[in-house]
C-alpha cells in the first residue's frame, strides 16, 4: 500500500487543495532574507539610477526607488522567506511602519558613524561613507529580520 492510499488525502484531493506554506528554519530564513534583500537593493538602486538618467529630481527618484525596493522585499519575503499565505492589510501596514522606522534608524546610524569618525556629512572620504553605509545597513537589516520573523510573519 502506498502512502497516498493510506493517508486522509488522495492524489486527486491533494491536487485540488491549495498547498500550505512550508515553515522554514532560522538558517533557511536568514539565507532567503539576505538573498531577497540583495534583489530588493538592486531594484532600489536600479530604479534610482534609471530615474536619475531620465532627469528626475533626486529626492523624488530616491523616494520612488525606496518604495519599489521595499515593496519588492515585502512581497518576496512574505512569500518565500516567512511562508505567509494570508495576511492582508494589517501585515502590510506593519511592514510599512517597520520600514519607516528602519529607514530612520539607517539614516541616524550612518550619520552617527560619520560623526564618530569626524567625517563630513557632505563628500565624506570613501572609507567613511562605505563603513557608515555598512554599519547602518547591518542595523536596519537586523531589525527588519527580527521584527518580520517574530512579529509580522510569526
Amino acid at each position: 500500500m502506498s502512502v497516498e492510499e493510506t493517508g486522509p488525502h488522495t492524489a486527486a484531493t491533494a491536487a485540488t487543495s491549495p498547498a500550505a506554506p512550508v515553515a522554514l528554519g532560522l538558517r533557511a530564513q536568514l539565507v532567503r532574507f539576505v538573498g531577497i534583500g540583495a534583489v530588493a537593493a538592486c531594484v532600489d538602486l536600479g530604479v534610482y539610477q534609471l530615474l536619475l538618467l531620465l532627469g528626475t529630481w533626486a529626492p523624488l527618484a530616491k523616494g520612488i526607488s525606496f518604495i519599489l525596493g521595499t515593496t519588492t522585499a515585502y512581497v518576496l519575503n512574505r512569500r518565500f522567506t516567512f511562508a505567509a499565505s494570508k495576511g492582508g492589510g494589517g501585515k502590510f501596514l506593519g511592514f510599512l511602519l517597520l520600514y519607516g522606522s528602519t529607514f530612520a534608524v539607517n539614516v541616524a546610524v550612518a550619520s552617527l558613524v560619520l560623526h564618530l569618525m569626524d567625517a563630513p556629512n557632505v563628500n565624506p572620504p570613501l572609507i567613511a561613507s562605505v563603513l557608515s553605509w555598512f554599519v547602518a545597513q547591518a542595523c536596519a537589516t537586523t531589525i527588519n529580520f527580527v521584527v518580520m520573523r517574530w512579529v509580522l510573519f510569526r
